[in-house]
């Protein structure tokens, strides 16, 4: 095999690691945009996306109390290792198809909180957290439109929250 061949596979690994290790380092998720910046770039966005097409966390999108969505949420232990979250959700379908698109009414999905920080977004009735810290842990699922803004009634966001504490 030609050397210059395997000196570029080698500078492509290299390079590749060197960057997730970077992006990881400075808070930018896989799906390319900065979760640091929301006090800049995504506070912007009125509308839930700025300029760039990214999404705005911190928006609420206001529904109408009469057709509210609500969720339930609960945490149990897994047999094996970590904890499964269950969500039940009325008023609300689930629509991974349609993440980051535009808002539909009454559909989207929900994003998932520890100690008030994202760990993922929920597709689905269930999540598998892997690992909590030792101690008192809020688990805490919003519900949010397709476009990611967090759903609210009379300005406080559709939400539930359960207490798990860790030993």
């Amino acid at each position: 095999m030609d050397r210059s061949i395997i000196m570029l596979v080698i500078g492509l690994v290299l390079g590749g690691g060197i960057g997730f290790v970077f992006a990881a380092g400075n808070n930018i998720t896989l799906d390319g945009h900065d979760h640091a910046a929301q006090g800049s770039q995504h506070a912007m966005a009125s509308s839930g996306s700025d300029m760039a097409g990214q999404h705005n966390h911190d928006a609420l999108l206001e529904v109408a109390e009469a057709q509210a969505p609500a969720i339930e949420a609960s945490v149990t232990q897994d047999a094996a290792s970590g904890w499964n979250l269950k969500i039940t959700t009325r008023n609300f379908r689930l629509a991974p198809e349609h993440a980051s698109g535009k808002h539909v009414e009454g559909e989207g999905h929900a994003h998932v909180h520890v100690n008030g920080v994202k760990i993922a977004r929920l597709y689905g009735e269930w999540l598998h957290i892997a690992e909590l810290p030792k101690g008192e842990n809020r688990v805490e699922v919003t519900l949010n439109a397709n476009d990611h803004r967090a759903l609210a009634v009379n300005g406080e966001p559709v939400s539930d929250s359960v207490t798990v504490g860790v030993e």
